[in-house]
């Protein structure tokens, strides 16, 4: 089957939105290589350091769940530029956050702001993009979490080591400006969902939404989808370093080869989702992430370049998992709820992600070595959520085969 070509316009939606979300991700994902680094600096333990993490995602989750009744009554350009402006002064607080309680601030702040741009990014592209080639959008949209490997988390390292922790956050400020100039000047209105005849106010529609049943066992997926990452990926870098034995040299290049291998493996996922069956695909991508899970989980002082190998395998199962699975979920709200939904979703996945955040910084703890402890329990719970989510995925897949049957989603 021939593939679609993609109009000029469109290339530059899912190029900016791809910016954009690099610059969302970059934020959150920068914490935790700076793990090592900001820890002394501020004197903090895994516990509090695991609390900074959380507090983004659990602000962001509270942040969602307020915006949800309010996200389908307004125009989403303009919905995205408040969320954004909103979202770059919190990252330029961080930047000049002196101590550890007005980071942990700034966090709640930028949470706040930033937990909302991903459901709005996610509902344009619904919006804009049809279910058979929304799967090549969504990879290309994964490029986002790669590219943050290549270029943003060497580049911040680098700042972190030459300049302090504080720099990398200043990074991001001036890439987000530019994008928000660009969204502002050359992205339509987005507004079709506002054609709809509603006489729903945002609390009634809010209700309906969260009401909803096939709603809720999506939102249950959501749940569990997040678990696996955010209980591993605040300590990643000190599990490199402390367990791997890897040098904080040697992590902008871990960071950087198993980025490159994402954005190039992130299309070709997302293309062969919509050819293969994105639930095969959510399956495939799930039983590797379990046994390479544990692998990882379990390692001690290991050379750097099985490291890469097994960091390229992981990120390869994490794409398979997120392109197929985003695709899926993205056919499952009506139009008139497309806001709501991917903004509950969005709060299900940080609050859901903060609490797994903060749980794993209460399992893991550092032994007066250096050496992070119980790590390899966080890998049994992960490998137990994702057994989970591949039942629940396989509910939200049979409902979005059925209603294709009934209408163009």
């Amino acid at each position: 089957m021939k593939s679609k070509k993609f109009s000029r316009y469109e290339v530059f939606v899912i190029a900016i939105l791809t910016i954009l979300q690099f610059s969302i991700i970059l934020d959150f994902m920068v914490l935790s290589p700076l793990g090592p680094i900001l820890r002394p600096a501020l004197n903090i333990s895994p516990a509090q350091f695991g609390i900074v993490v959380a507090a983004y995602a659990v602000s962001a989750g509270l942040s969602g769940l307020l915006a949800a009744g309010f996200a389908d009554k307004y125009d989403r350009k303009k919905l995205l530029l408040f969320f954004y402006t909103g979202f770059i002064l919190g990252t330029l607080f961080c930047g000049l956050a002196p101590t550890y309680h007005l980071l942990l601030a700034a966090r709640i702040f930028t949470g706040i702001f930033g937990g909302v741009i991903g459901s709005i990014t996610f509902a344009i592209v619904t919006d804009l993009f049809a279910l058979e080639v929304r799967g090549r959008v969504m990879g290309f949209l994964q490029m986002a979490f790669a590219s943050s490997q290549v270029l943003g988390l060497p580049v911040g390292l680098y700042f972190a080591e030459k300049w302090g922790w504080h720099s990398p956050f200043i990074m991001i400020v001036l890439v987000s400006v530019v994008v928000g100039i660009a969204i502002l000047a050359f992205l339509k209105p987005i507004d079709g969902h506002l054609k709809i005849k509603t006489n729903r106010n945002a609390f009634t529609h809010l209700f309906k939404t969260v009401s909803n049943s096939t709603y809720l066992k999506t939102f249950a997926a959501t749940t569990l989808l997040a678990t696996g990452g955010f209980m591993m990926m605040p300590f990643g870098a000190d599990f490199g370093v402390n367990n791997l034995k890897l040098t904080l040299k040697q992590l902008p290049t871990l960071y950087m080869v198993t980025g490159i291998a994402s954005m190039i493996l992130g299309p070709l996922i997302g293309r062969l989702s919509d050819a293969w069956g994105k639930y095969r695909m959510f399956v495939a991508g799930s039983v590797l992430m379990i046994f390479i899970v544990i692998l990882y989980c379990n390692l001690g002082p290991t050379p750097i370049w099985m490291v890469m190998v097994l960091n390229i395998i992981m990120f390869a199962g994490i794409s398979a998992r997120m392109i197929s699975s985003q695709a899926l979920v993205s056919a499952v709200p009506e139009q008139a709820d497309r806001g709501a939904f991917m903004s509950l979703n969005s709060s299900t996945q940080q609050i859901s992600g903060g609490i797994a955040s903060y749980i794993a910084g209460m399992i893991v703890v550092q032994a007066p070595s250096g050496e992070l402890l119980h790590y390899d329990t966080l890998g049994y719970v992960v490998a137990f959520s994702i057994v989970i989510t591949i039942a629940l995925i396989w509910f939200v897949n049979r409902y979005v085969a059925a209603k294709l049957q009934n209408t163009n989603v």
